[in-house]
């Protein structure tokens, strides 16, 4: 069975399947080599993803994922008595709730790999904008995220992974590197452009390239066509796949 590389996340994880996401690029480049699966909740914060743990990640599961990614904090940082309070996260809990999280993936198999990886920034210009075209003059008139909450979000994220020994990306100051990042990385002041996915899985894959998890060191589940020969195709499979 392939090895599994979870994605682990709100809705930027669970649209980064679609053309041109980071997840969809993940696969790519883990074809016959690796799973990855796309474990994202739009809306989500962590304190509601707690409660997915032991339903979506059993601790007897009998294939443990080789890697985690987590990918938490857009909605944790939606400000209090703003459309969005609903989803706010006191500060401190969210970082809680992150190791609560990485506790439990260790828990399921102590050699995982757990990639933290921050919220990205807001651009509030963009957000208000596309609040206008869905809702007219009926849209806030405050914004339910700044970047500054962002940027505080990210910093405990950070944090927290440097306290722990583990990998991070601090998307909240790499997208913040290029000028003009606000329509260049993100759609609608939040979600992320074509762009602002290959931010993202440069710097994921950046990491797994530095581990057992680089793609090109990985062996392949079957055969490669070229090597099967016509007359006798089982060899190439006794090795590799001697089941079959």
């Amino acid at each position: 069975m392939r090895p599994q590389i979870v994605l682990f996340g709100d809705s930027i994880t669970e649209q980064s399947f679609r053309l041109g996401g980071w997840g969809a690029a993940l696969a790519d480049t883990y074809t016959r080599k690796a799973d990855i699966l796309n474990r994202g909740y739009g809306g989500y914060n962590t304190r509601w993803a707690l409660f997915l743990l032991h339903h979506l990640f059993s601790l007897d599961a009998p294939t443990p994922p080789v890697a985690v990614t987590i990918f938490f904090g857009a909605n944790d940082a939606a400000l209090l008595g703003r459309t969005s309070e609903r989803q706010h996260v006191p500060l401190e809990e969210y970082k809680e709730n992150l190791r609560k999280m990485i506790q439990h993936f260790k828990k399921c198999s102590p050699s995982v790999l757990v990639l933290l990886i921050t919220p990205p920034p807001i651009d509030e210009a963009g957000r208000f904008e596309y609040a206008r075209s869905l809702y007219g003059d009926k849209a806030m008139q405050l914004p339910e995220r700044t970047n500054e909450v962002a940027g505080e979000y990210a910093k405990q994220c950070v944090e927290l992974a440097e306290e722990l020994g583990l990998p991070s990306v601090n998307l909240w100051s790499k997208m913040q590197e290029t000028e003009g990042w606000q329509r260049k990385f993100l759609s609608d002041g939040l979600h992320l452009t074509p762009d602002g996915n290959a931010i993202v899985y440069q710097e994921v894959i950046k990491v797994f390239n530095e581990t057992s998890l680089s793609a090109a060191k990985m062996p392949a589940d079957v055969p490669h066509h070229s090597i099967i020969d016509g007359q006798k195709p089982e060899k190439a499979f006794q090795l590799q796949c001697p089941t079959i």
